[in-house]
């Protein structure tokens, strides 16, 4: 049973503080299977109280009673459950995919429920059967007249067996002769089903539907056939008694189904499938759309390689460019820090207002001074630290120098890149010697002496 509690909903306005009233407080009950319908002014709240009863739209107070559970429980799943195999909708712009075939249009609805494709296609086939268009399943919606779109939108409400379907305006768009069809599609629909129709025509409600509603302003004004507390108890008590049959009716149609009442989405492939047709379904658009998208990857990706390419040529030029001017470091230099800071800590503060007297500003002198001063570096300490890490990085780097000199050929060197070379050979074969005395016992101070290295440099000479 479907029942609705004191039922307000009001709409905010945007930047402002003031809201503006939907409905207001509405309080409705309904039977299982019955053809209720509403009629009412423009903007009195009908669709908004379709669309709290689909559960499309939430309700700002009251209480929704679906088959003896407040909503006020539901969470997003309940209600894509409640949406799914629960209410059909059947709108005035029929909302047909116009380049998918009448059956696939009615197949949708099960396949956002996750029906197998066999299912599928028999309940829809059977859906479009019920509405006289079993021979027209493979027409697009542009081949058909509004009332045949109308009863494919009918055939997708029903394709999911739904307990409620909903209609906005169903006949609005359509002729005379037309709506009287449709409208006599919906009456045999509510012999076991309960059919809620907005519409503004009040003679067509009067001659099909067996409960009208009355809205104005947000609020009920007038119910034909109202279903009063003791009617509700008497059904609940019918329904207790034939509860073992329908359970068993329940399960069979599971068992047919094969995906449970539950099951509330697709498959990843079934996505997939539907994403791929509706790709194809636009292939100009989808060429283009995927040749733009590949010349804004395929520049993205060129612009970050030549700016690696800049960076790695800068960076090479760099230290080529810097391999070729050895370091030299002094025992003395100047004392660049202490000239600085000489230099802008003159005084500026003296008053040297009185003309009577002679004043002495040693400023320049303490420049000077300390243009002459001079710092000094522990060389020894420096020597022995480098010879102490030679070994870790030194030589890989030296070797990568010669080898990258000898393919580079004598006769392609610059004078300095054959100095260094010379030196890098030496410092080499120095490392080498040193390595094979050390290795025949000769003690360290023997063969890094004065005396040592020169009888070496006379005996390389």
């Amino acid at each position: 049973m479907l029942q609705l509690k004191n039922i307000v909903k009001t709409y905010a306005i945007s930047g402002t503080q003031e809201s503006v009233p939907a409905l207001r407080g509405v309080d409705l009950a309904f039977r299982d299977s019955e053809f209720v319908a509403v009629l009412g002014p423009s903007g009195c709240g009908k669709t908004t109280l379709l669309n709290i009863l689909g559960g499309l739209d939430r309700y700002t107070d009251g209480d929704l009673i679906i088959n003896g559970r407040s909503t006020k429980e539901y969470g997003d799943g309940d209600w894509d459950t409640y949406r799914n195999h629960s209410i059909g909708f059947v709108f005035q712009s029929y909302n047909l995919i116009p380049h998918q075939s009448v059956l696939a249009n009615v197949e949708l609805a099960l396949t956002l429920s996750g029906v197998s494709r066999a299912e599928r296609r028999r309940r829809a086939t059977e859906a479009l059967q019920k509405v006289g268009l079993g021979d027209q399943i493979h027409k697009k919606p542009n081949q058909m007249s509004g009332g045949q779109m109308q009863r494919v939108a009918i055939a997708r409400a029903l394709v999911n067996d739904p307990d409620i379907l909903l209609a906005d305006e169903p006949t609005g768009a359509l002729d005379t002769v037309t709506s009287v069809q449709i409208m006599d599609i919906l009456k045999e629909i509510s012999k076991d089903k309960l059919i809620l129709m907005v519409t503004h025509n009040p003679e067509l409600a009067e001659t099909y539907a067996n409960r009208i509603v009355r809205l104005v302003d947000g609020q009920v004004t007038g119910d034909t056939n109202p279903y009063t507390a003791e009617q509700a108890e008497q059904d609940a008590e019918a329904r207790r008694a034939a509860m073992p049959s329908a359970k068993k009716s329940r399960k069979k149609k599971k068992n047919d189904d094969g995906t449970g009442k539950g099951k509330r989405s697709m498959s990843f492939a079934t996505a997939l499938s539907l994403s791929f047709q509706n790709l194809m379904t636009k292939k100009g658009r989808t060429l283009l759309t995927s040749f733009a998208g590949s010349i804004g990857i395929i520049g993205i990706a060129l612009i970050l390689a030549l700016s690696n390419g800049v960076n790695l040529f800068i960076a090479g030029v760099q230290e080529d460019t810097l391999s070729t001017y050895p370091l030299t470091i002094q025992k003395e230099t100047q004392d660049i820090s202490a000239m600085l800071g000489a230099m802008t800590a003159v005084d500026n503060s003296n008053d040297y207002s009185d003309s009577g007297m002679i004043y002495v500003d040693d400023s320049l002198g303490t420049m000077m001074s300390a243009m002459n001063a001079t710092v000094s570096n522990n060389l020894t300490a420096f020597k022995a630290y480098l010879d102490a890490h030679q070994d870790d990085a030194g030589n890989d780097d030296v070797a990568d120098e010669i080898a990258r000199l000898e393919k580079l050929g004598a006769d392609k060197m610059t004078d300095r890149e054959k100095m260094v070379y010379q030196t890098l050979t030496q410092h080499r074969q120095n490392a080498d010697r040193e390595a094979e005395l050390a290795k025949l016992g000769v003690p360290e101070e023997v063969y890094k002496s004065a005396e040592f290295k020169g009888f070496a440099k006379k005996f390389n000479s």
